[in-house]
């Protein structure tokens, strides 16, 4: 336990619990727009902006800001635009920032070790002036991101539904990729700019087999990502393992725990509540049918079917039907 108490491990502890706070915060947007790619994307664009820190001799978090800033606001001209597809515009990060980072960390004179720094995380290296920054931004990032939910909520969910309700709709869409970008510098030390991703989708995936408002998916994932972040950090600290594959393994590790949860919490809302859950596709007909075919029981309080309660009687659902007994039949609803 002392290993905890170094000064370079309680840095890396905090800037892991707020990288954790503010990654799902702002996955959760890009998972509702369908672009949970887009943290790849900025995390390859950012290489440029720490090689270019490296070259000028100025902060490599910086310049990193600046440059993957600049690079949501590109992709989502371009993605808005309709000249070429959202993929093809976050191809071209990827290709073009890694490639220009690692050509311009050539030419500043640094190798690829000091380069993996950024792309993987290193705890042993994170200052305290690092960590200010991180809390800072982070908490930037969170307060937007849970401030203005509804606005974003909406402009994920149904852009041309936020259009009418009067929202500037590219606003908001370019507001998650500068919060997305600004996220990725924040990683960058603790999981890493390849990885940085992974650890704003995850939780997110991982909140959502367990929750169903958007609200609590949001803060269930800003929970997930900091208990793996913390977590991560920790064993990796013990195990001397890099900390961006460790809090990424453990993000992982908790949506294989959660999906088996997340089936069954589903299927208990399917049987429950059959017509009313959208995402049942059970057959409506137009009215009742008469069922002549006998149960092998009658169905009661013990009879082990969902009773669901339908006007003056009582329906049990069965077969994936609701069925109301009615004299000597069944009607199936």
């Amino acid at each position: 336990m002392s290993l905890l108490l170094h000064d370079f491990v309680v840095r890396a502890l905090l800037g892991a619990l707020f990288t954790g706070l503010a990654a799902p915060a702002v996955g959760t947007y890009l998972v509702q727009r369908r672009l949970a790619l887009m943290g790849d994307g900025m995390g390859h664009i950012a290489v440029t902006g720490v090689a270019l820190g490296l070259l000028t001799g100025t902060s490599p978090t910086f310049t990193a800001v600046v440059v993957a800033i600049i690079g949501a606001v590109v992709i989502e001209v371009i993605r808005t635009s309709g000249r070429t597809s959202g993929d093809v515009a976050l191809a071209l990060l990827f290709y073009g920032g890694i490639a220009g980072g690692v050509l311009i960390t050539g030419l500043a004179g640094q190798g690829a070790a000091t380069l993996n720094l950024y792309l993987f995380g290193s705890i042993t290296t994170i200052s305290s002036s690092d960590v200010l920054v991180t809390v800072v931004l982070a908490a930037v990032v969170v307060g937007v991101a849970v401030g203005l939910a509804p606005q974003l909520f909406a402009v994920s969910q149904d852009q041309e539904f936020a259009r009418v309700a009067g929202l500037d709709v590219r606003f908001y869409n370019l507001l998650v990729s500068v919060l997305a970008a600004v996220t990725v510098t924040v990683a960058m030390r603790t999981v890493g700019l390849l990885l940085v991703s992974a650890l704003m989708v995850v939780p997110v995936a991982t909140a959502q087999q367990v929750t169903q408002a958007f609200r609590s998916t949001l803060f269930a994932a800003m929970g997930l990502g900091m208990l793996a972040s913390v977590c991560g950090v920790g064993v990796s600290a013990f195990l001397d393992v890099a900390p961006g594959a460790t809090i990424v393994l453990l993000a992982l590790a908790g949506f294989v725990a959660a999906y088996p949860v997340g089936v069954l919490l589903r299927r208990r809302r399917r049987l429950a509540l059959p017509f009313t859950d959208p995402g049942v596709a059970f057959p409506l007909p137009d009215a009742h049918t008469e069922v002549p075919e006998t149960h092998p029981h009658e169905h009661g309080d013990d009879c082990g079917h969902p009773a669901v309660t339908h006007g003056d009687h009582v329906d049990y659902v069965h077969d994936g039907h609701r069925h109301a007994e009615h004299g000597s039949h069944y009607d199936e609803h």
